[in-house]
């Protein structure tokens, strides 16, 4: 058969017969052929490629999140390129430089703080660009994020409207995120009047459940313990939880520990774990489908920001 018919089969399975499409695919299993992915975007002008910049690929926040994008963008013939920034602008700036230089269609990247050049480069490139997880002053073009500001001041709002006075916020890398719930948390406390920077508790490392064992460990030595925690997420407030038990703390008589993302763990944890829950799937989703209707109707300069909501999973670690 010809090279252009088994290239229809290869990109377009449907537009040949079956009989044809079986006799390509083991053609294909017999060589062990691979097509020249270069060769066909130099012909096409087409990448069929989606770059994704995450920041971690440690912290499991951000699974669900890239199996929405998956789900969304593979079955339409696109390939997704994750790329990890390590929490570092300089390798946020490489992660753009390799994507684009792999001429993805698009950028979907989580954050919203950006260099100069980093922002530049995404600008000029007229290339769809989906910032998510955060709410942006300026995006760039899609934004589908979470006021991380307001979910922090409303976690710090349902402690102290359980009575709790002394309101801890527990944290560990200080990444965009963390900065800006713990402005929402020092919002709500000082309206109630009781802010005190000494109860900010932190160790530098990656958020982990050990990493909150550690801090938990550390506010024990302290002479008047917390009524009541707010963790920066929820592997850090189940290290706190394991180590509150370990030391004879009762949760939530001594303490009360409010964690962040409602992970599955969660529910399972013993006590329960009181958790404000977010919409990481359904942001992976959104970014995915308004990163092809960019593509779809030629408009990659379009800016819309699209918030999502947050809420507070009440169990047995907090009243």
């Amino acid at each position: 058969m010809s090279p252009i018919t088994v290239s229809r089969a290869l990109r377009n399975p449907d537009m040949v017969s079956d009989e044809l499409r079986q006799r390509i695919d083991g053609a294909v299993n017999k060589l062990g052929y691979v097509p020249n992915i270069a060769a066909s975007r130099l012909a096409s002008s087409r990448s069929h490629a989606i770059g994704v910049i995450v920041p971690t690929l440690y912290n499991v926040i951000f699974a669900e999140f890239l199996q929405a994008l998956h789900e969304v963008l593979l079955p339409v013939g696109f390939q997704v390129i994750v790329v990890n920034s390590r929490y570092s602008i300089e390798e946020e700036e490489n992660a753009i430089r390799t994507l684009l230089g792999q001429r993805v269609e698009a950028i979907v990247i989580v954050g919203v703080n950006h260099s100069k050049l980093a922002r530049r480069m995404l600008i000029q490139s007229r290339i769809p660009v989906v910032e998510a997880f955060q709410i942006a002053p300026e995006p760039i073009g899609i934004n589908v994020g979470l006021d991380q500001i307001q979910a922090g001041a409303d976690a710090t709002r349902f402690l102290l409207g359980h009575g709790y006075r002394r309101v801890g916020f527990v944290l560990g890398q200080r990444d965009e995120r963390a900065v800006e719930r713990l402005r929402g948390y020092q919002l709500a406390m000082e309206e109630a009047g009781l802010f005190d920077e000494n109860l900010i508790f932190s160790q530098t490392g990656t958020s982990s459940i050990a990493l909150g064992a550690r801090v938990m460990s550390e506010i024990a030595t302290h002479a008047q313990l917390p009524e009541a925690v707010f963790c920066i997420d929820d592997n850090l407030a189940l290290g706190a939880l394991q180590e509150s038990r370990r030391i004879g703390l009762k949760v939530p008589g001594d303490i009360a520990i409010l964690g962040f993302h409602d992970l599955e763990f969660a529910a399972c944890a013993s006590p329960s774990l009181s958790s404000v829950a977010t919409q990481r799937y359904e942001m992976g989703k959104l970014a995915g489908e308004y990163a092809l209707r960019l593509l779809n109707t030629g408009k990659p300069g379009e800016r819309r920001t699209v918030k999502l909501d947050h809420s507070i999973v009440r169990r047995q670690s907090t009243p």
